[in-house]
């Protein structure tokens, strides 16, 4: 009989946001830029740079189209952080 090994998850949430903002330094982009060429408000991208937004599948084709990075990249990024905070309330709860 084979065991799995337990599976070990990450608690400290990585926003899409985070990895959005280093994604344009490293382009020389500005937020105001990416929000032109997306054609979002510009304070859009700063909600979702500072992690008050998520990014919907329709701003992850966008940023795809954009950026070249594959819009499933987007969306499993948001899904894993937002799973990573109900993970991380969970446990809190559970320790209360």
């Amino acid at each position: 009989m084979m065991t799995k090994a337990p599976r070990v998850w990450s608690d400290l949430p990585i926003p899409p946001g985070e990895v959005l903002a280093e994604e344009l330094d490293a382009r020389g982009m500005t937020q105001k830029e990416l929000a032109t060429r997306l054609g979002r408000p510009a304070e859009a991208i700063n909600e979702i740079i500072k992690a008050k937004k998520a990014i919907t599948p329709e701003t992850a084709i966008g940023l795809e189209q954009v950026l070249g990075i594959d819009a499933r990249f987007w969306t499993h990024l948001e899904a894993d952080y937002r799973l990573t905070l109900a993970r991380n309330r969970d446990r809190e709860a559970r320790a209360a």
